[in-house]
């Protein structure tokens, strides 16, 4: 079984969108451990707030079925295939680790958001602090703790409903 990590976003019904990719990421892979909600502004575009988390699950799914699926779930929940990388989108789901892989291939990992984006690197830190990045060799408090890269970020309280 291999540990991985999900970073969710949504700027478009943001709470139905994140409920409804939490449960169909649920069904699929089974217990989730969730980190904190977080809004932050749009980055690379004006557009809405988005709403960002992140999740981490086991699996014995392999990176190339793992993206598939994170795309039928986008598809699922109205996002287009030929939608532009910095537009509004309903629900955007990236796999951000696959245990400790490092490949190009059929995806790049890590993601490079993990040190580049905010929303993305502090719920990170939150559920992993202490599990280390497989290139940098730091941990995600280290990183975070390290960040100072300008970008408005809060955590925002949401109760969820039953995710199965």
């Amino acid at each position: 079984m291999a540990k991985i990590y999900i970073s969710l976003g949504s700027n478009i019904e943001p709470v139905a969108h994140l409920t409804a990719g939490l449960r169909d990421l649920t069904r699929h892979l089974g217990q989730l451990e969730l980190s904190s909600v977080y809004e932050s502004e749009a980055v690379g575009f004006d557009g809405t707030n988005f709403l960002n988390m992140v999740a981490a699950a086991d699996t014995s799914l392999s990176v190339a079925e793992l993206n598939s699926l994170f795309k039928q779930i986008e598809r699922d929940n109205g996002r287009l295939p030929s939608a532009k990388k910095f537009a509004p989108r309903t629900l955007d789901l990236d796999l951000l680790l696959y245990d400790d892989l490092v490949c190009d291939s059929p995806i790049v990992l890590p993601r490079a958001e993990i040190t580049e984006n905010a929303f993305v690197l502090w719920p990170l830190a939150e559920i992993a602090p202490e599990r280390v990045h497989p290139t940098t060799g730091l941990n995600y408090q280290s990183l975070w703790d390290a960040y100072n890269k300008p970008q408005k970020l809060w955590v925002i309280e949401l109760t969820w409903p039953p995710l199965v």
